[in-house]
Order: structure tokens, then sequence, then C-alpha cells
């Protein structure tokens, strides 16, 4: 985009009463954020939807000014931009009539052709929140996913740390412009966060973060993902709302199970409970649901074949059972092995890492 397209696009954005779905539709109709503000509004009233109101703002000069000032900010500190109708705006985003028209971005951010996830969760976070955090991310690291979270207290930033610890793509989703970290404490992770991914905001840097921002900001999280986990939450919280929106957006939810009487873990037995949510409790189940593969160039990367593997007595029945019986289906094997398929699902995975089994299309596996 040249320089006065974006700058349109920018003041569009910012035009009170127009919000994302009524821009895309004024674009629709003009062909572009600059056609908009040389149609006369005549014009633009015969638009489904569009009224006075609407276009109230729509040739106030103040609007354009701000546009360039922010324009200037976002040359100045690097700062590169997402257009929706661009091929480099995240794809799964663009299937959001609601997703932002444009994207701000800052760090080493490629979104090209990878899995996303999303994981959120309450900023009261336990040992036990923590520790699935970890566990999740280093059973999850050979299939090199993108970790998305919101930079917040508590899991948000335990999900960030250990995705950048196993080398894992993470980006931090900001409800506030780009000049600013919050909480500002985080700001020590600003570094490693932008080397092993980066920070993403619809945001300007005029914004701050305000809770309708984080709000607002939630749609993003769970719409440019694949799929959103919660690692515990209490009864209400924002990643409920986020839980919520990625089911609106027709997202898989996965919710990690915690005991009846935990107040953190309310919020996730209850998306469990109604159905809203599949039960996690490995990176197994995610991994089998979503119908990921494990790539195998990746993979020789993370894992070193061993000469004589040590197999746990569920992992030899597994073993001995595809060794007689050639490649099988996991709820085959789950069934002839007597085993719950959470159990046998979580159970190839490791025997994947340590090399002596390998996934097939249509959910099959076989002995290597």
């Amino acid at each position: 985009m040249t320089e006065p397209e974006i700058i349109a696009a920018l003041r569009l954005q910012n035009i009170p009463n127009i919000g994302d779905v009524t821009a895309k539709k004024l674009i629709a109709h003009c062909g572009s954020p600059i056609a908009i503000f040389e149609t006369k509004p005549q014009h633009l009233l015969t638009i489904d939807g569009i009224g006075k109101m609407t276009l109230k703002g729509l040739y106030d000069p103040i609007y354009l000014e701000e546009a360039q000032k922010e324009y200037a900010f976002l040359s100045k500190e690097n700062i590169t931009f997402s257009y929706f109708m661009n091929d480099d705006y995240p794809t799964r985003l663009k299937h959001c009539l609601d997703g932002p028209i444009l994207l701000f971005q800052k760090g080493n951010i490629n979104l090209k052709d990878q899995k996303i996830i999303s994981v959120v969760g309450t900023r009261n976070v336990t040992n036990y929140g923590t520790s699935f955090c970890n566990q999740f991310i280093e059973e999850i690291a050979p299939l090199n996913p993108i970790i998305i979270s919101g930079l917040a207290y508590g899991v948000d930033i335990a999900i960030h740390k250990a995705a950048i610890n196993h080398g894992l793509q993470t980006i931090a989703c900001m409800a506030h412009g780009l000049n600013q970290i919050y909480p500002k404490v985080h700001s020590k992770y600003k570094s490693k966060i932008e080397d092993n991914g980066g920070f993403m905001t619809e945001f300007w840097s005029t914004s701050q973060p305000n809770r309708e921002n984080f709000l607002k900001r939630n749609r993003i999280i769970a719409g440019i993902s694949e799929a959103t986990i919660v690692i515990e939450s209490a009864e209400k919280g924002g990643s409920l709302v986020t839980a919520d929106l990625a089911h609106g957006y027709h997202r898989d939810v996965f919710a990690v199970p915690g005991r009846a009487t935990d107040k953190w873990s309310k919020g996730c037995n209850d998306l469990i409970k109604y159905q809203k949510a599949h039960l996690l409790t490995s990176a197994a189940e995610l991994i089998y649901l979503l119908g990921w593969e494990i790539d195998e160039k990746n993979q020789e990367k993370t894992v070193q074949k061993q000469l004589f593997v040590e197999l746990n007595e569920t992992e030899q029945s597994i073993y001995s059972y595809l060794q007689l019986n050639g490649k099988q289906l996991l709820d085959t094997v789950a069934l002839e092995c007597k085993l719950p398929i959470f159990k046998v699902s979580s159970t190839l995975l490791n025997m994947e890492m340590k090399g002596v089994v390998r996934p097939l299309p249509g959910k099959l596996f076989e002995v290597v």
C-alpha cells in the first residue's frame, strides 16, 4: 500500500461510529479507503445500514491529521501493519467479519502456513496451572506451533515464557498501542518476545490499556488461531469471553479440568460440562482432535532416536499390538488394548517422541 492509502485506512479506522464491520462495508462499496473520502455523502447513504450518524465524522479534517501523526509514529518506530485485504493479514482473522481492518506488529512475526493456537486463563494462576503450561508446551513443541496470548499476569505470561524456553514463536496480543507494555513489570520480557515472535495490536499509540480495550482485543486472540485453550478460570472472567468468541467463530475450544472445589477451575469445568470445550489433559488430545501431524524434519531436530528405547508397561502394550497387527486406527488401539482414548493418544505422542511409532494420514499409527 502507498502512504496515502495507509493514511486513508488509518483515518477510517479512527472515525467514531464506524467500526470494523461498517468500514469493510464502505470499502467493499467504494473499492478502497481513499475512494470512500472521495465519494459524496448522498451516495454513501444508499448503502444498506449506513445513516447520517455513521457518516458524521467522515469528512472532519481532525481525523486526517491524527492519521498522519499515527503514520509518522509507525514509520519512526519501525512498526509494520497488515491490511485486512492483503496477503500478509492473518488468514483465519480474515474470516471474522468484525476483524480489524488494520493490525500493527513489531518483532519477528511469521504467520505464513503456521499452526496457531491461543492460550488464555486466570491472572491468579496456581502451581497446577503453571505446571500445565510448561508440560503442554514441552509436549507440543515438536509441532512448532505459534503460541498467542495477552501478556497479562498469570496464565498469559506463563505460556509466553514456556514458549520462549522451547524456542517457539509467541505473539503477545495487546490492548493498547505498541509504544508501551502493560503490565509494566513484563517489560523485561520485551526483547525475548520480539526475538521469538513479537507484539500485535489494532490500537494506536494514543490508546491506553482501558478495560473495554481488553474485551475488544479478545476477539483477535480468538479469531487468529485454530484453537483456543483455557488453562484455569474462575466462574467469570476475560478468558471465558475469549472462549465464547472462539466458539462463535467456529474454532475449537479446549479447557483444562480441575477439582470441583477449586475456584480457579470453575470456569474450565463449566466449559467442559456444558460442552463448550473439549477436555484437555495433554497436548496429545489437541493434536488428535485438530488432526495435526508432526513434521518429520522438525522432529529430527528435537528427537534423537535411540538404539535401545525404554518403554513403560502401557507403551510396551501398544507397541506390541502395533508390531503384531500393523498400522491401526487410534480408536482401534484403545479398544484392543483396553485403554481410554485420551490415555492412548497421550502415550502415542510420547512414543513418537521416542521414535518408535509414527502417525499416518487418517489417524493411523504404525511402528517405525
